[in-house]
């Protein structure tokens, strides 16, 4: 037998699940589409900016000119932000 307290509980717990299935199955509202947008956004931009720092750095470390590691880690932001992406989208 489940004791009282253990039962308040599990009703408790019953409901909160009841509660969020229940708001998840509502339309979202456009403020909240447009924070999932941003966060989108902000998944795919924030790699791609430190690749571009981290080689900006690397490429001043290096004696002469170049940008070469500037656009290979732009790049390689680019497929990270990409991945980091899909697996947002997927996780909805």
């Amino acid at each position: 037998m489940i004791a009282p307290r253990h039962r308040d509980w599990l009703v408790a717990v019953r409901r909160q699940v009841r509660d969020f299935r229940r708001s998840s199955d509502e339309e979202r509202t456009l403020l909240a589409q447009l924070a999932y947008l941003g966060t989108a956004g902000l998944v795919l931009v924030l790699p791609m900016v430190a690749g571009a720092y981290l080689g900006n750095w690397i490429d001043s470390k290096l004696p002469g000119y170049s940008i070469q590691w500037t656009l290979s880690l732009i790049f390689l932001g680019l497929v990270l932000g990409l991945v980091n992406l899909w697996l947002l989208f997927k996780g909805e």
